[in-house]
Order: C-alpha cells, then structure tokens, then sequence
C-alpha cells in the first residue's frame, strides 16, 4: 500500500486487478445491491444517501478500543456516534456497521442515530443461512466490503488492511467521502478536516491508476 516513486506498468496492471477488474459471485453480488438498495430505501429523508462504517466488535476488543475509548487506531460505537454528530450528520442518517448482528454496545451508536443497521437487520430471510450462519466469515467480509466501497460515505472505525483495501476500491471509483474518526474537542467541526490521507496526500497505491 505504500506509494512508490515511479509508476510501472505492472503497478497499473496490479491496481486495476484489485481495484477495478475483480467481481464477487452473482449471488453474492445480489445480496450487496439487496444490501445497498435497502439502505437507500430507508434514506428517504437524506436522499438515499447512507453512511458505512467498519465497526467490528471483536476487533476493537482485541485492540482494547472498549477500555481505551477513542485510541488512534480504533474507536467504539459511542466515539464514533459523538464523531459523526459533531461533523454535521444528524438524527435521520442511516448508519451501517460491519457487525453481523446486533449487539447491545451499539445501542450508543443507535441513541444517537436510531437508523443504525447490521447485515441481519436488512438482509432477506432466505439469504441468511447462507451468508449469516455459515461456519467461516468469509461471505460477511465480502458483503461488507462491496457495502463499504458502494456507500456515500465511508468511516474507518479500525485502521488496518481491510481499510486500506476500501479506500483502494472507493478511489478506483471516484467515490472519496473517507472519513477518519478522530477526537474533536469543540462542539463542531468540518467533515472536510478528517478525509483519509489516502486521498488528501494521494498516497494510495490505487492512484497507480489515474497519475
């Protein structure tokens, strides 16, 4: 993911592999535009727009985010509850977490915006033993990742790879509303100040690319 100084073509050829060529199965990708047209469905008042973010509970709780609140590499549901608030967004958001299935530490997040929603909420009764029941993760990261590339705005709780290869596929796409959490200690501030610096510096391997 580092940028190198000089382009080659197998750089080119290696970004538009991952970012650009690369499509799940056919069912798997109708799960995602189920996924994506439900969100934009209950984004009636804020123009089918919605807001994804990368919010795994087992992550943070590896990383310790649940007893180190708003740390630079993570940050809970409550820290980024009180983030999205403070940049502008309001109460008819809508709001989607990686986390499969619902679990009672988000409530923080839904306090704040109540269309707060998991894979489980939205997805179709007949798809969920398949995609939400199935003894590996595999089908949960994939949907997440085509959720989180596809949203109008994405906010990295956890830095990490999965990030980095959203950036990469919202780069390839132009769509770079890439929020980075961080502490605000006013009362508000411009979503402009916390655009990841994958796309602020450009220093993405996806923009092997374009430059």
């Amino acid at each position: 993911m580092k940028k190198k100084k000089e382009k080659s073509k197998t750089d080119s050829i290696g970004c538009l592999a991952m970012f650009g060529a690369l499509e799940p199965q056919t069912e798997v990708r109708e799960v995602v535009d189920s996924l994506v047209n439900r969100l934009r469905t209950l984004s009636r008042k804020s123009n089918g727009q919605f807001v994804a973010v990368d919010l795994r509970l087992d992550i943070l709780e590896k990383k310790g985010c649940h007893k180190n609140s708003g740390s630079k590499s993570c940050y809970g549901p409550q820290d980024i509850a009180q983030f999205l608030r403070k940049i502008g967004y309001d109460k008819d958001t809508t709001v989607y977490v990686t986390e499969s299935k619902w679990d009672s530490s988000l409530d923080s997040l839904k306090d704040f915006f109540p269309k707060t929603y998991t894979k489980e909420s939205i997805m179709p009764m007949d798809k969920k033993d398949k995609f939400l029941a199935s003894e590996t993760s595999e089908y949960e990261k994939v949907i997440d990742y085509y959720i989180c590339s596809e949203s109008d705005v994405f906010v990295p709780a956890i830095s990490g790879l999965f990030y980095a290869n959203v950036a990469g596929k919202r780069i390839s796409t132009g769509k770079t509303q890439i929020l980075v959490p961080a502490s605000i200690p006013g009362s508000s501030a411009s979503s402009g100040d916390f655009i990841t610096h994958y796309v602020s510096k450009k220093n993405h391997f996806a923009y092997s690319c374009f430059c």
